[in-house]
């Protein structure tokens, strides 16, 4: 099995768990490690970048094979970066709520409660998400490798 397998499986699998439950919380008992500490900023940084539209900063963010599960599509890499570039979806705001690491060898998957403000066709959507990334290392720097919004019924 590759790692684009693993990656999309242990997305599945967690984001279907999910759908009503909640992210993990790191709290003053749960404090991450340096390394899990690394990639939370890391996803932080790409939901500022989403909103700046920086497909540049993106492109070297996001792993060729990449999946990104949405509630009505799923797209690859360029397919993300179009949309984004384009402006069919514009990420305003991720009100990131709650959010958690952990790593699993050369694996990271992060869980975030997050509220979503975007403009999509022109649009206005606020949505509760759940959002699971997975993340893969790749010659001493995270790549990410899957991201998929799962929305959640009590916001």
């Amino acid at each position: 099995m590759n790692w684009k397998t693993v990656a999309l499986c242990l997305a599945i699998t967690v984001g279907c768990a999910g759908a009503n439950a909640q992210a993990p919380t790191t709290t003053p008992q749960t404090r991450p490690t340096k390394e899990e500490k690394v990639v939370i900023d890391l996803s932080r940084q790409k939901w500022l970048w989403m909103a700046e539209r920086n497909t540049a900063a993106l492109d070297k963010l996001i792993h060729e094979q990449a999946a990104f599960v949405h509630m009505g599509a799923t797209m690859t890499k360029a397919a993300e970066l179009g949309v984004i570039e384009s402006g069919r979806i514009q990420y305003k705001e991720a009100d990131v709520q709650e959010i958690s690491a952990t790593i699993i060898g050369e694996v990271a998957i992060v869980l975030s409660k997050i509220q979503l403000f975007a403009l999509v066709g022109g649009n206005e959507a606020r949505n509760p998400f759940t959002v699971t990334e997975t993340y893969i290392r790749q010659a001493g720097a995270w790549k990410l490798a899957a991201l998929s919004f799962t929305r959640r019924t009590n916001p």
